[in-house]
């Protein structure tokens, strides 16, 4: 059987780093050449390009904010001229802070929202103008639990996983006329950088709460992606499908 990313091309926002990272290598195994975007660490930019050339595909990495629109104009821009367009989005990038909402600053609140909401216009509207001319593309948000169950984690971030659910859905109605797939993955508690933000005593419940027992590996959610926007996935549409070892089940 083929690869599952065979021949494609893969842009990954929040590419150095926990889920992103998997995703690059993953995608990269099954097939896909693969260009990420990261925020400060130049040595693991280089790291995962490293990992993705191993697999013998090719790797690039931008040092630009998925908050920035023109920044990320060019990085699709770029990408098309050394590959060709880009076919498959993953809007994986995101920040939280712990807080309660009594006490969340609005520079918090601003900077939550505003890098994970913000980042979905700016990453995804380049991207997807290419797909539009293809008329081919998979778009995959990495969304959370926190935003379809009431959970003791920060406001900000619940909302803006939220929102995304939202953008999810409504531009999956748009995106289906033009051969693209919009869908989501709602992750649940992973051992990444991002996850260990979460309030203590979220962490502590979860292992006693979640039937498979411990958090989840971003391995495991990056394998469960490259299907979803792999050709194979040629009927799912706007669906926000739980990843997260039977935490709401």
């Amino acid at each position: 059987m083929s690869l599952l990313l065979e021949g494609k091309r893969a842009f990954v926002s929040g590419g150095t780093r926990g889920i992103g990272a998997a995703i690059c290598e993953v995608f990269a195994r099954e097939g896909a050449d693969v260009a990420f975007n990261y925020h400060s660490s130049d040595e693991l930019a280089e790291e995962v390009v490293a990992k993705i050339e191993a697999q013998g595909r090719r790797g690039m990495s931008f040092k630009v904010s998925v908050t920035d629109r023109y920044g990320m104009k060019h990085v699709a821009r770029e990408i098309k001229e050394a590959w060709g367009p880009v076919q498959i989005l993953v809007n994986n990038a995101a920040v939280n802070k712990a807080d309660n909402f009594a006490t969340t600053t609005d520079k918090s609140w601003d900077w939550v929202v505003e890098t994970n909401v913000g980042s979905l216009f700016a990453v995804t509207k380049p991207f997807y103008k290419q797909m539009l001319r293809e008329r081919h593309g998979h778009i995959l948000n990495i969304t959370s639990v926190g935003a379809i169950r009431s959970l003791p984690t920060s406001v900000h971030y619940a909302t803006s996983k939220a929102a995304m659910i939202g953008f999810t859905k409504c531009l999956s109605r748009e995106a289906a006329n033009f051969g693209i797939s919009v869908n989501a993955i709602a992750a649940g508690i992973f051992d990444t950088d991002l996850g260990h933000t979460l309030p203590e005593r979220l962490i502590q419940m979860h292992d006693f709460w979640v039937p498979k027992g411990r958090k989840g590996n971003p391995a495991e959610l990056a394998e469960f992606a490259a299907f979803m926007t792999s050709d194979r996935n040629s009927f799912m549409s706007g669906e926000i499908v739980i990843v997260d070892g039977g935490a709401i089940t």
